[in-house]
């Protein structure tokens, strides 16, 4: 009976570590978001089908920095014409740790983290204008960790486009659905070195 409390405490502490191991400094991130669904504050609710790319490195445990691509398609409901969303610019993630702040783990194998991003992002209307202009957003996010290194992500967010030039701020509340792959320093030096 020792000997299996003994394996059981041994079990979840190996968790604990594994679960801080992927988020510890000179570890790489890439995954990304594959269904996104908005719900606009000025411009009507819609869908969206797009693919959000991102790549990051931890400078510090818990802290990631990196980039983004955005390509999407978009539908409002209110019978606005179908457009085109595109963009690119930096992130970054904090993870918060297990009742940090007073926010407790909800389940044993994922991580709570906040998300922001600033970059250059555009629309591409059907029969209508186009505009670039400065895209942002900021929100909270879960990673679900289904391997070590493998975690499934649902991510809320407020995203906003201030548009060059006539246009003002559009913005909505997207929720996105997606993936995580998180690499270690050395495995990805590994990857590196077969390429060559």
């Amino acid at each position: 009976m020792k000997k299996l409390i003994l394996s059981g405490i041994l079990a979840v502490a190996g968790l604990a570590t594994t679960m801080n191991a992927q988020i510890q400094k000179g570890n790489w991130l890439v995954g990304s978001s594959l269904i996104s669904s908005n719900f606009g504050l000025n411009t009507g609710g819609g869908y969206n089908i797009a693919i959000q790319p991102k790549g990051a490195y931890f400078i510090e445990d818990n802290v990631a920095i990196g980039g983004y691509v955005d390509l999407g398609f978009n539908k409002v409901t209110n019978g606005s014409p179908t457009e085109f969303t595109y963009g690119v610019g930096g992130l970054g993630r904090y993870y918060l740790s297990p009742g940090e702040k007073g926010v407790d783990n909800l389940l044993n194998h994922g991580r709570w983290f906040l998300e922001g991003n600033v970059g250059v992002g555009g629309r591409s209307v059907e029969n209508a204008d186009s505009t670039t202009g400065l895209d942002f957003g900021v929100g909270p996010g879960y990673s679900y960790f289904i391997t070590p290194n493998i975690g499934l992500e649902g991510l809320v967010k407020y995203r906003g486009r201030a548009g060059f030039g006539s246009e003002g701020l559009n913005s909505n509340i997207t929720f996105n659905l997606g993936f995580s792959i998180y690499i270690p320093t050395s495995k990805a030096r590994q990857v590196a070195n077969e390429v060559r």
